[in-house]
């Protein structure tokens, strides 16, 4: 088994070499001076069982290109098999067709990792689970909730009562999962989103008066859902909330929104590179993916169960 890591999250790919005491193979990953990407395998591949650690996160033109050239490299170094692990899949958000002549971009991006040769991909909380249908090689879905679940059991005062939120309908089926884990109740955000990046929270299902609360959801952007369900939550009486989120891409003034808003803290995990406002936000942490993503390259590696890690 050989580890190789793009350069959109490498201090995850050691943690994940470093889990699974195997030292990251060497490669060159470089531009050219109009920015064309470069890839160069350093050492002999053949025959090799390698995965390729890289989140098409921002830049996520550039580190989609670095995943596609690193693979074309690896099937021409005549690699057995080549299992992409991305951590975070961007595009993922453009998986159905929203208005007339729009692109399925995630089925597109699906196409080009099979395409440039992967043999199989792993990944981590896909914003929509049939995206694993988009591609023609198997794809593993890993869930965060395990790593949340640990987090907030290790947060929980004795006897406190948690409400597990869902800011939108959508993300219903996440919430109840960890909910059902917790013996939480489930309360939902009705939420209404005009266009890409701007919601209204429209009403709250269910009672959270006087009750801590842990709103649940896989991506954050610009992080406007989750700060106008915050405030609703408080002004609906919680006494406190947070929130969960698999993904921080926390794009523009995402944190500067958070920084100023209701939330105590706002936990990521580590599948996109954490920026320096990230780092120095006073609500803002993450916690690590490494262990649960190294377990999950071990089972592939030795033909054994994945499922098995959620049971």
């Amino acid at each position: 088994m050989k580890i190789l890591s793009g350069n959109s999250n490498r201090p995850l790919a050691e943690a994940i070499s470093a889990c699974l005491n195997t030292p990251l193979t060497k490669a060159a990953i470089r531009r050219f001076s109009d920015l064309e990407v470069f890839v160069e395998i350093l050492e002999n591949v053949r025959g090799e069982d390698v995965f390729i650690i890289q989140s098409t996160s921002y830049p996520a033109n550039d580190n989609l290109m670095e995943l596609l050239v690193s693979i074309d490299a690896l099937r021409r170094g005549s690699a057995q098999r080549i299992t992409a692990v991305i951590p975070y899949y961007g595009y993922a958000r453009q998986d159905r067709k929203t208005g007339p002549r729009t692109p399925i971009s995630a089925k597109l991006v699906a196409n080009l990792v099979t395409t440039a040769g992967a043999d199989r991909v792993l990944t981590m909380d896909l914003h929509a689970g049939q995206i694993q249908g988009f591609f023609d090689v198997p794809t593993d879905n890993l869930f965060a909730a395990p790593v949340f679940l640990k987090d907030i059991e290790e947060n929980r005062a004795d006897g406190e009562e948690l409400v597990i939120v869902s800011p939108d309908v959508g993300g219903v089926v996440r919430a109840r999962a960890i909910a059902k884990r917790l013996g939480a109740e489930l309360a939902i955000i009705d939420k209404r989103r005009e266009k890409a990046g701007v919601s209204e929270v429209m009403h709250i299902i269910g009672d959270v008066k006087d009750r801590r609360c842990i709103l649940v959801d896989d991506i954050v952007d610009s992080a406007g859902t989750l700060c106008n369900a915050a405030d609703a939550l408080m002004q609906d009486g919680a006494k406190s909330v947070q929130a969960y989120s698999t993904h921080g891409v926390l794009s523009g003034g995402a944190v500067a929104r958070v920084s100023a808003s209701p939330l105590e803290s706002l936990v990521t995990t580590d599948s996109i590179q954490a920026t320096e406002a990230m780092r120095v936000a006073h609500n803002i942490r993450q916690i690590t993916i490494a262990p649960l993503l190294a377990e999950a390259i071990l089972r592939i590696a030795e033909n054994r169960s994945v499922s098995s890690l959620f049971d």
